[in-house]
């Protein structure tokens, strides 16, 4: 019989009071893609991070190709063979992508052979990358396909991967995939955590399902459908998402012909950039990661308020040039893609977190009404169903996809009357995607007008009225979702769209000055 090559018997995890892992058995195979399917709070992170090294279990052992081992740091799992992509990244924001990967690796290995091996890698794989670029000025897609390549140069025995496909195009999936396909017929297992059921039933050959941090079943992914999954990672399946024809009003947000010039080198400029959000409907931005989505939100939301003042308006009013805190104050509210750091202090509380946009628990002279402030946070807690340990529970001690429903709740919670918002369900499990997909058709239909930047396509069909493309800082004619496909989508996504509603073939962005 083939020896397997990581097996964990009876591993068991506690923080606190909490169980996050409860006597968990799991065995994966030589070559074998093997999924971890669970809702937000499973325990599925907490698991591969004890794989890794991150963690330590408080009770069970592991073995690797047959051999127990302690795997006391992430330098003696990579040491093992053992490679991981977090979910939330492990890279040092004043580095450039090539120092990050630098670090990692062990040896005297000259720096400029590392660049040499990440423009390889990138290149082999389709995963668009700058070595020399500092990974501060990088989107959220773009960070994940740093640490994506930084695991694949590694050329591991066991690579596990936590939501890797959550900011990634279609087309970059299917490359995605075929590459881990290649790695797997080689003999490298891949251990992969992914919400989004087709990828698991299209990709891995086995699957383990955790719920409350118990395996509650094993099956075969192929053999499923959807809804069978969905049922035994929740309990039930997902509440289909009524999305009622939109009745738009008045013209509440539109940007003008705005160009910008990009911040940093590595930046991207933008073009001419036009478009209209009015009141109760949601427009969509679909688009590659690093096309020019990060200073179009910057400029919308205030962060970058180096626009002409009339190339945004709120309401007819001018404000290319105020700053965030104005904006908001004229009722525009935005929800960053990244989580920690940008949409949440790690180490302040949940209640303290509620400050940075919300003010109602402010009286004079600046004073907290504590009271207040904590029956704010718990009514989001409950309402989006946040597993946390309450109000005081610091930000960066919930799930990625638990802290995701606590940011999204604080806003909508505010009700504002525009609504920015960049990738709204990345990395949460199927049952809190639809609730968050569900209280934003509802803000809609109560008025508000929703701008949604995602590179979830299934997301962006599933909630917009409307759809554009943004391709190397442009941003194409809108179109209606009904109209749209995932082919032509695509196609707009490379660059490639009508400059107008009469000039039938599409101009490719590269052949514009």
């Amino acid at each position: 019989m083939t020896v397997p090559r990581l097996q964990l018997e009876q591993i068991t995890k506690r923080f606190a009071s909490v169980v996050a892992n409860d006597a968990v058995a799991l065995t994966v195979l030589p070559g074998e893609i093997h999924s971890i399917l669970g809702e937000n709070g499973a325990g599925k992170s907490t698991l591969v991070k004890i794989i890794y090294g991150a963690l330590r279990p408080d009770a069970g052992r592991i073995l690797w190709n047959g051999q127990p081992v302690q795997i006391r740091s992430p330098q003696e799992a990579r040491a093992l063979g053992i490679a991981m992509v977090f979910q939330h990244f492990s890279l040092f924001e004043t580095l450039t992508v090539a120092e990050n990967v630098w670090l990692g690796m062990s040896g005297k290995i000259p720096l400029r052979q590392v660049v040499a091996g990440i423009r390889s890698k990138a290149a082999e794989y389709g995963l668009e990358l700058e070595p020399e670029r500092e990974v501060h000025t990088l989107s959220v897609g773009e960070r994940q396909r740093v640490e994506i390549v930084r695991a694949l140069l590694a050329d591991p025995r066991l690579l596990i991967l936590d939501e890797p496909t959550s900011v990634l195009t279609p087309q970059a999936v299917e490359k995605l995939f075929v590459t881990l396909r290649q790695l797997a017929a080689t003999g490298c297992s891949i251990l992969y955590i992914s919400h989004k059921l087709d990828e698991i039933r299209a990709l891995c050959h086995q699957c383990t399902v955790l719920r409350g941090g118990r395996v509650t079943g094993t099956c075969d992914p192929t053999l499923e459908s959807n809804a069978s999954l969905s049922r035994l990672m929740i309990g039930a399946e997902p509440p289909r998402l009524v999305h009622r024809q939109a009745t738009p009003g008045q013209v509440a947000l539109r940007v003008r012909d705005l160009t910008l010039e990009k911040l940093d080198r590595f930046g991207t400029d933008l073009h001419g950039v036009s478009l209209e959000l009015r009141e109760g409907e949601v427009v969509g931005v679909a688009g590659v990661s690093g096309n020019g989505q990060q200073q179009l939100l910057a400029a919308i939301s205030g962060e970058d308020p180096r626009a002409e003042e009339g190339a945004v308006e709120l309401f007819g009013q001018p404000i290319g040039r105020l700053g965030v805190a104005a904006r908001r104050k004229l009722g525009l509210h935005f929800i960053p893609e990244e989580r920690l750091g940008r949409g949440a202090v790690p180490t302040l509380s949940l209640a303290h977190n509620m400050l940075l946009t919300r003010d109602e628990s402010l009286r004079a002279l600046g004073w907290i009404d504590r009271r207040a402030l904590k029956y704010q946070t718990a009514k989001i807690i409950e309402r989006f169903k946040v597993k946390s340990g309450g109000p005081a529970a610091v930000a960066r001690s919930l799930s990625g996809g638990n802290l995701q429903k606590y940011i999204v709740g604080r806003e909508i919670d505010a009700v504002p009357r525009v609504l920015v918002v960049a990738q709204p369900t990345w990395g949460v499990d199927v049952g809190a995607a639809a609730q968050i997909r569900a209280e934003l058709l509802a803000l809609r239909d109560a008025g508000t007008a929703l701008l949604v930047v995602s590179e979830e396509l299934e997301e962006l069909f599933e909630m917009t009225d409307r759809l554009h493309v943004m391709a190397r800082g442009r941003l194409s004619p809108s179109i209606g979702t009904s109209a749209a496909t995932v082919e032509l989508i695509g196609e707009w996504m490379s660059g490639l769209w009508p400059t107008g509603p009469e000039d039938g073939p599409g101009v490719s962005i590269g052949e514009f000055p």
